[in-house]
Formats: structure tokens, C-alpha cells, sequence
């Protein structure tokens, strides 16, 4: 009869509809694994992404020549670790001698000026009334009741620095290792797509690797003109607060605030004079950066909207923290490349209907 399906068409029928219900649960699995895997995978991605970001330095330093000799793959990631290590290891001797003489002057003198100040507390009026005894043991339940809080803040900090240390063994590893594993996760995609793809994510990381060189370059000019500004004006660990400035520069806006924030905090225990000055020098760093630097440093190598980067910068917050932030701007770049390749390219190439219309019927 005419529209009846042939006999062996049915078995095949109930094939496909198994192997829908058996690929949807195994999506459903897939997905349930990933949420409770969800800060593994996250290390992983973040560290696969700071990989991305470092190689074109990677590539850089295998560049540098001294007469014959040229650094191999692994020796540029060794000079890379090496210089980033004697970098943290010249802030720390620079900066903490002075911040633990400070710190040790001011233990020591804090018993000759505790009854000046008991005095001072004394005569105000709010305090004058208050039973010095009850808020003493007030102070002790408090601290008591706290103890187990602040361990489990230790714990927790441990943790996070376990997790730092992870995450930079993984970024070695990839930087290493990459592009094994590149081309193995290229071998997943059929060869009729590969090409495609593989193209599109190497242009992907060129603007991610732009991104870092534009952003090393803000860095540095943040980090130069805060130090000769908080040097000028005198400012107790101005070499440290400047070389804080230009790092926390790495992370859009929120890296601004909390730098900002510090050096106002360490201006105000001065004067608030300084304090007044630190706050007017950003500012007017702010407007320069974003109306004359930002255009011409980042958007030529990254080019994406700033309405971009800020969205991008409030969801990697929200679902990674600092890491998050870190990685927001090179994911909004990722993203924003593969939109443009396989949504934006794809939505305007000519269709079998446009070719029909164009050329005639298509040959049979």
C-alpha cells in the first residue's frame, strides 16, 4: 500500500530511538559528573587557559639567539619560571625587611603608649560609662567562641594555596605538553571540520596572546608612573605599592580597586593628604588609560567591546573568583571568535536554496 513503510525500516526505527534515550541519559551523567567535578575541571581550564595566554612568550623567548645557540622548548619555559621566581623572590627581600621593622618598632613601643591611649578612650563620652571588666571578658567568649573559625579559615587558606600550586604545575605541564594534547582533542572532530576549527582556535589564541602583551604593557606603565608619583609624594613602601599597582593591573576594574584601596590604606596612616593624592593620581591614571592607552594598546590586539569585557569580568567573578576574573577577558576573546566563525560566517554563506536561486537547480 502506498505510504506504508517497508517491513525492515521498523527494527531500524527502534534502533535509533534506543541510541536518542541512551544519548540523552549519558548527557544527563555527563553533566551531572561535571557539577560535582565542577572546581577540578575549573583548575583545568583555567590552567589550559593561562597555557594559551603564556605560549606566545613560550615562542618568544625560543626567538633569542646568542651566537649558535637558541633556548629548545622546555629551556624557554625554564627561563620563563625562573625569571617570574626571581621576580617575587626581589619583592619579598625588598619589601619585607622594612615592613618587619615596622612592624617589630611598633610591638615594642605599643606597651609605653597603651596608657596614653587607655587615657584618650577614657574621655569620651560614650566610653567613660562602659565597664572596662565586662568588655574585657566580652573580648575572651568572643575570641573562645572564634578559635574554631579561625582554624577552619587556615584550613581553608591552605587549601587555596594547594590550589595555586596545583594550578601552576598544570600550566607548566600544558605549556609542555600542549601541543600533544591539542592535536589529540583536534582528533576528535571529523576531518572535514577539523581544518576549520583548528584555524579558528589558533586565531583565537593569537588575540589571547595580543591580550597579554597589551595588558603587560598597562601593567608596566601603571607600575612606572606609581612609582614615581608615591615616591614624589613619600610614601612608606612606595617601590611595594607600585609593583602591587601594576600586578593587581592584570585583572580588569577589580584589580584597580583593590591595589587602590591598599596604597590609601598605607597613604592614610601618613596623613590624609596622601591618602587625598593617591586617590586624585588614580583618577587621572583612569581617565588617561581608558581614553588614550586602552584604545590604542588593546583594541587593535584584542578588539572587543568594553561593554564585553566588563560582563565577561562580572561572570568569571561570580563563578570563580579571582581565577575567574583572571580568565574572563582571554574567555570573552575565545568566545567571541567562535560566534564570529561558526554563527555570524555561517548565518551569511550561501545556502543550497541561495545557490538554486543564483546559479539554477543544482545537477542531479
Amino acid at each position: 500500500m502506498i505510504g506504508e513503510l517497508p517491513p525492515h525500516v521498523l527494527p531500524r526505527t527502534r534502533r535509533t530511538t534506543r541510541g536518542d534515550i541512551l544519548f540523552a541519559f549519558a548527557i544527563g551523567i555527563g553533566l551531572y559528573l561535571a557539577w560535582l567535578l565542577r572546581d577540578v575541571l575549573t583548575l583545568l581550564y583555567v590552567s589550559a587557559l593561562a597555557a594559551v595566554v603564556l605560549m606566545p612568550v613560550v615562542r618568544g623567548v625560543q626567538r633569542l639567539r646568542i651566537k649558535k645557540w637558541h633556548p629548545s622548548h622546555g629551556i624557554a619555559i625554564l627561563i620563563i619560571m625562573a625569571a617570574v621566581i626571581g621576580l617575587i623572590t626581589s619583592f619579598l627581600i625588598l619589601t619585607l625587611p622594612p615592613l618587619v621593622r615596622e612592624v617589630t618598632s611598633f610591638v615594642k613601643t605599643f606597651p609605653g603608649h597603651t596608657p596614653t591611649f587607655l587615657k584618650k578612650m577614657e574621655a569620651l563620652p560614650v566610653i567613660r560609662d562602659m565597664d572596662v571588666g565586662v568588655i574585657e571578658v566580652k573580648l575572651k567568649q568572643d575570641v573562645t567562641q572564634h578559635a574554631g573559625t579561625f582554624i577552619s579559615s587556615v584550613s581553608d587558606w591552605a587549601a587555596k594555596f594547594f590550589e595555586i600550586i596545583t594550578g601552576i604545575v598544570l600550566t607548566i605541564y600544558f605549556l609542555a605538553e600542549g601541543e600533544h594534547v591539542y592535536h589529540w582533542f583536534l582528533s576528535l572532530v571529523p576531518p572535514p571540520r577539523r581544518t576549520r576549527l583548528d584555524e579558528t582556535l589558533r586565531q583565537a589564541a593569537l588575540r589571547m596572546g595580543g591580550w597579554l602583551l597589551g595588558q603587560l604593557a598597562l601593567m608596566l606603565i601603571l607600575g612606572v608612573l606609581s612609582a614615581i608619583v608615591f615616591g614624589a609624594m613619600r610614601l612608606r613602601y612606595a617601590f611595594a605599592l607600585a609593583v602591587l599597582m601594576g600586578a593587581f593591573n592584570i585583572i580588569p576594574v577589580v584589580g584597580a580597586l583593590v591595589s587602590t584601596s591598599i596604597a590609601m590604606l598605607v597613604a592614610a596612616s601618613d596623613s590624609w593628604e596622601k591618602m587625598l593624592g593617591v586617590l586624585i593620581f588614580e583618577l587621572i591614571y583612569v581617565q588617561i588609560e581608558n581614553g588614550f592607552l586602552t584604545p590604542r594598546i588593546m583594541q587593535a590586539r584584542v578588539d572587543l567591546a568594553g561593554t564585553a569585557v566588563f560582563i565577561a569580568l562580572l561572570m568569571g567573578v561570580s563563578l570563580a573568583g579571582v581565577a575567574g576574573a583572571l580568565v574572563a577577558v582571554p574567555t570573552a576573546v575565545l568566545v567571541a571568535v567562535l560566534v564570529d566563525e561558526y554563527i555570524i560566517h555561517a548565518a551569511s554563506d550561501p545556502g543550497p536554496h541561495d545557490m538554486i536561486g543564483a546559479s539554477g537547480p543544482l545537477p542531479r
